[in-house]
C-alpha cells in the first residue's frame, strides 16, 4: 500500500506490465469460477487492503506523475516493494516492508536534462499483535537508506524515525491509516536536512468476485520546506480485483489522484497516475 516523495523524486514506467485481465468471467457457467474460489479471492482482497497481514507479497507499482515543475513534465517511478511477515514471539509477528524504488526524473532546472537510477531505500519493520482483534494494529521504526544512483534522486542522508498503522475491516469496508516522519541522523554535510512526513488513509469497499473500490492517496510533508510550501495533499480513486493466473494468485488495481495541495517548487506535480500488481503468496494457517 506506500510511496513517498521529495528528495527521491518519483517514477520509471511499468507501462504494459500492467495489463491487468479486467475482464468479466464468461457467460458459460462451466467458465464461471467455483464459489469456493471466488470466496477465496474476496479473502485475499481484505488482506492486501491490509498492510500488516501476514501475507507474503511483492508489489510492482508504477507512479506515473504529470506536470512535473517547472515545464509540466512527466516522472516515472516503479517502485518495488516486498513484504514479509515473519514470526517474532508467540503473540507478535514482524511485519517487513522494503520500497526500492527505480526512477526516471526529469531535469528539474532550465538546463538540466534528467537523470535515471535508483532512488533512497525505503524500509519499515512492524510489530503486529499475531492474533489481531476487531482493531488491527502495528508499530516500529522506519529508515530512508542513501541508496540513490544520483544526487537528483536522492536525499544523501540516513534517516530514521518512528511509524505507526491502524485500521478496521468491517465488511465490507477497509479503512485505515499508515504513517511515518523520518529525520536524518547522519550523511553528506552538504546535503539539506530531512525532516518528512507520510502519511496514508487508505479506504476499500470490496466487491463480489474479488473486485474492489479504493482510496489510498499518500499525504507528504517536508518540515525543512519553506513555510507554505512544505504539504502535498492529493485526492483520488481507484479501483482493483484479486485474481489468479495458473494458480498463481494475483493483485492488480489502477487509481487516479490530483495534487489539489502541493508546492510551487521543481519538482512538484500536478497529477498521479497509479498502476499495481501484486504478486501474492498466502501463508497456510498455523495450528
Amino acid at each position: 500500500m506506500a510511496t513517498r516523495r521529495g528528495g527521491v523524486g518519483r517514477a520509471w514506467a511499468l507501462l504494459g506490465l500492467l495489463a491487468t485481465p479486467w475482464g468479466a468471467f464468461a457467460e458459460d457457467p462451466a467458465a464461471a469460477p467455483a464459489p469456493e474460489a471466488s470466496s477465496q479471492e474476496q479473502d485475499l482482497a481484505k488482506q492486501v487492503q491490509n498492510p500488516v497481514a501476514a501475507l507474503i507479497s511483492v508489489p510492482l507499482q508504477d507512479n506515473l506523475d504529470l506536470g512535473v515543475k517547472p515545464k509540466d513534465r512527466v516522472r516515472n517511478t516503479l517502485n518495488i516493494q516486498p513484504v514479509v511477515p515473519l514470526p517474532l514471539t508467540h503473540r507478535f509477528n514482524l511485519i517487513n516492508r522494503v520500497i526500492l524504488p527505480i526512477v526516471a526524473q526529469p531535469g528539474l532546472s532550465e538546463d538540466s536534462t534528467g537523470t535515471f537510477g535508483l532512488g533512497d531505500t525505503s524500509a519499515t519493520f512492524f510489530v503486529v499483535p499475531s492474533k489481531p482483534g476487531a482493531v488491527i494494529w502495528g508499530v516500529g521504526p522506519a529508515f530512508l537508506l542513501p541508496t540513490a544512483t544520483d544526487d537528483a534522486l536522492g536525499t544523501g542522508k540516513w534517516s530514521v524515525g518512528p511509524s505507526a498503522v491502524v485500521l478496521v475491516q468491517p465488511s465490507p469496508w477497509s479503512i485505515g491509516v499508515l504513517a511515518n516522519n523520518v529525520f536524518s541522523v547522519f550523511g553528506d554535510d552538504d546535503r539539506a536536512t530531512v525532516n518528512q512526513l507520510l502519511l496514508q488513509y487508505f479506504v476499500s469497499y470490496n466487491l463480489p468476485k474479488g473486485w474492489y473500490v479504493t482510496s489510498a492517496p499518500i499525504l507528504t510533508a517536508n518540515w525543512e520546506g519553506p513555510k507554505g510550501e512544505r504539504w502535498t495533499i492529493p485526492f483520488g480513486l481507484g479501483a482493483g480485483k484479486v485474481f489468479s493466473i495458473h494458480k498463481q494468485a494475483l493483485n492488480g488495481s489502477v487509481s487516479a489522484y490530483y495534487n489539489a495541495v502541493r508546492p510551487d517548487l521543481p519538482g512538484a506535480a500536478d497529477w498521479q497516475l497509479r498502476f499495481q500488481l501484486a504478486f501474492l503468496f498466502p501463508l497456510g494457517k498455523k495450528h
